[in-house]
């Protein structure tokens, strides 16, 4: 397995006591017994979220202003810290070692620092489930994207994280990131703050990329993998790879009939 110099990178980024403390390999090995509750998380929001759906047919929406800007500002709190707490093991390792080790290396999952932000990033992806809940009370329209997207997430980050599988501090980086700047948004527009339409267009081209890259490092994995030293397995690859391709088709159809084909119509109109 390839190993990161922990105390080198120790001394670029120094532990809060609470990550230092952090047992990662007891939360390694719950997750092994356990990852498979994110199949009844997932029947659960999903049978409250149709459930819900029913239930507001009749009913006057709620407005849950305050509670939704609080939901979103801690949630982009939480992934900024995030990205400030990854982002910087991932650079030591591709500015250091290459793509090769920053891909293949497991040390995200017990290093210092993202030790703890990695079990973090897979635990969040329950209660995240909750985002369904505003657009249920409040009445809005709800996508296959929306609710597909926070269901294979779940199942994935859970199955994927009790094997320490190769990519993981790529996937989880990318995917702070991008929440970073989108529950930022969220908060914002709930705020009631005018927000530039090309700040949502970059949210979505972000996203967009991120599918693409996890593309790419999922084909690297199994190409390395298969030379020994890019632990992982066949069928988490097909898992990865099925599930990017699916995100990837789905939010560039997004971006098209939200951004393209709806200004497109609207200059017709004009």
């Amino acid at each position: 397995m390839l190993e990161v110099n922990e105390t080198d990178f120790h001394v670029q980024l120094s532990e809060y006591s609470f990550e230092r403390r952090f047992d990662e390999r007891g939360a390694i090995q719950w997750m092994q017994e356990n990852w498979s509750k994110s199949f009844m998380f997932s029947a659960l929001y999903a049978a409250l979220v149709f459930g819900g759906q029913h239930y507001m047919k009749t009913r006057p929406k709620m407005n849950l202003r305050l509670p939704l800007i609080l939901w979103s500002l801690s949630l982009a709190v939480f992934s900024i810290l995030g990205v400030i707490r990854t982002a910087p093991f991932m650079f030591h390792i591709l500015s250091s070692s290459g793509l090769r080790r920053s891909i293949c290396d497991q040390s995200f999952y017990n290093g210092p620092v993202s030790k703890f932000w990695a079990y973090a990033f897979v635990l969040s992806k329950a209660p995240e489930l909750g985002d369904t809940a505003f657009i249920v009370l409040r009445k809005q329209k709800l996508i296959f994207l929306h609710w597909y997207h926070h269901i294979t997430v779940l199942l994935y980050s859970w199955y994927s994280y009790k094997d320490m599988v190769a990519g993981g501090g790529w996937y989880m980086t990318m995917n702070y990131t991008v929440h970073a700047l989108m529950y930022s948004y969220y908060a914002a527009r709930a705020a009631g703050l005018r927000v530039p339409r090309p700040f949502a267009v970059l949210i979505t081209s972000a996203q967009i990329a991120q599918m693409v890259m996890g593309l790419t490092v999922s084909g690297l994995v199994y190409r390395w993998m298969q030379q020994g030293d890019c632990p992982s397995r066949l069928d988490n690859i097909t898992w990865a790879m099925l599930m990017y391709l699916s995100y990837l088709l789905l939010f560039s159809n997004f971006f098209y009939q939200t951004y393209l084909r709806r200004h497109a119509k609207t200059t017709k109109t004009e």
